[in-house]
């Protein structure tokens, strides 16, 4: 993100954002300090379900990244289109977050405003497969000792291969979908007023 604020691109699309990954130490992606200094729309699906999707939630409340749901009131888990997680606020078009992504400039706010997309319903993953596939790639990896920045890369590598492909393609189905939706507001954001 930081690079594409630089380059002036308002607007970034992106599968999933990264987060506070599992277990007992504090271990943060480096996406979400970048989402609280970058003042950019960031349009995702919610944090990668690998990852402690309620403490990177607390994180970016707690550093001031506004959450908005495009057309939900909960952060999407990725693969799935819920999370139990609240949203700041819902939008339900490219005009209304525009419109938040003025204000937040205009009062001087530095952080993105992470827009939150549910996978396409006909691509999300069912609910009763993601925490049994999700618990053997975890245990796989404890296995195998994959730790560090291996881990998430192998963990959506297992989650494909045991979920059979299913995860792929909602990925891929999340990503066409994201970069559409940031593009609507991409092109509301260059609008003439």
């Amino acid at each position: 993100t930081w690079i594409a604020h630089r380059a002036g691109i308002s607007v970034f699309a992106t599968g999933g954002i990264g987060g506070v990954h599992r277990g007992s130490l504090p271990d943060v992606s480096a996406d979400l300090p970048e989402l609280a200094r970058t003042p950019m729309i960031v349009v995702c699906s919610g944090a990668k379900m690998v990852l402690d999707l309620p403490a990177t939630r607390e994180w970016l409340e707690t550093h001031s990244v506004t959450v908005v749901g495009y057309g939900c009131d909960e952060m999407p888990a990725f693969y799935s289109r819920v999370s139990g997680l609240s949203v700041d606020v819902r939008c339900d078009s490219p005009v209304e977050i525009v419109q938040i992504f003025k204000t937040q400039r205009e009062l001087g706010l530095r952080s993105a405003l992470l827009v939150t997309v549910p996978v396409p319903s006909e691509a999300e993953v069912p609910a009763e497969l993601l925490p049994q596939t999700l618990d053997q790639s975890l245990d796989d990896a404890r296995k195998e000792k994959i730790t560090g920045r291996d881990l998430t890369p192998f963990l959506l590598a297992r989650l494909a291969e045991l979920s059979e492909g299913a995860t792929l393609r909602a990925n891929i189905a999340l990503l066409e979908n994201n970069a559409r939706v940031a593009a609507l507001i991409a092109r509301t954001l260059c609008a003439p007023s």
